[in-house]
């Protein structure tokens, strides 16, 4: 270690490098941390301080009591011009049906798109009640949260909620929603989303999000509000998505009116 950066950083960047010139591959277990102690002429403690820096990064994954690099090395492309299309949401790059905008997305990389569905009828949080214009005491919304994944590696936390004088008795009430998923079954119910704004702040994990996302808890997650309205301006949708942040680039795009 000759630079004037910590030893850990130093020992990060070395295993940063071989993770990305192939040495360890996407998915390999690593060595252990006395083993990469001895590889690296250090001690455990710096190791494990190394290893931490990647972890929070996104190239290593916890994997048991071990580490893995993740399969997931390259950013799943949230791109907000196309994801809200419905050839985007009913049809993946490769042709073939799709279950939403998410499933297009990571098919995209070439990996398997997964999804633990729970559906509840339930009292929203107060911001989400008055963007609904729902009651925040009672059982007044439908929530449909979603832990996904993308090779089995957890990669968003979502939460969408439907007025209950929507979706009540509805198709939205299915685990699985089908091709297109909710926003085409809404679309078929009458409830086309017209005007869709996003608002986005990067924050650290909560405890609950640490364990389901298996982040470190010095890790940044994107907090993403998004609320969807019909052409009519009402309010059909709101979702709270939480992302890690290593783990997506969003894109957004619009026309400017030459002025």
């Amino acid at each position: 270690m000759t630079s004037n950066r910590p030893a850990y950083r130093q020992i990060a960047d070395q295993i940063r490098a071989s993770i990305e010139e192939g040495v360890y591959a996407p998915g390999a277990q690593m060595p252990g941390d006395k083993t990469l102690a001895d590889q690296y002429d250090t001690n455990r403690g710096t190791v494990g301080q190394a290893v931490r820096l990647l972890l929070a990064e996104g190239y290593l994954i916890k994997k048991g009591r071990n580490y893995a690099v993740s399969p997931l090395l390259k950013k799943i492309l949230r791109d907000a011009n196309v994801r809200y299309r419905k050839p985007n949401r009913e049809a993946g790059p490769d042709g073939q049906p799709s279950r939403g905008a998410f499933a297009s997305e990571v098919k995209a990389l070439g990996m398997r798109a997964g999804s633990d569905v729970t559906v509840d009828r339930v009292k929203p949080p107060a911001n989400v009640a008055e963007l609904l214009g729902v009651s925040a005491d009672e059982v007044s919304v439908l929530s449909r949260a979603r832990r996904m994944t993308a090779d089995d590696v957890p990669v968003q936390l979502a939460t969408s909620y439907v007025p209950g004088e929507i979706a009540f008795d509805s198709a939205l009430e299915n685990v699985d929603t089908g091709a297109g998923g909710m926003i085409s079954r809404l679309a078929e119910m009458g409830y086309v989303q017209a005007e869709v704004t996003e608002e986005i702040n990067v924050r650290t994990p909560t405890p609950e999000e640490v364990d389901e996302l298996q982040l470190t808890e010095d890790a940044r997650v994107y907090e993403l509000l998004h609320v969807a309205r019909t052409a009519e301006g009402r309010v059909v949708e709101v979702a709270v998505h939480v992302m890690p942040t290593h783990q997506w680039t969003l894109r957004y795009g619009w026309a400017l009116d030459g002025n």
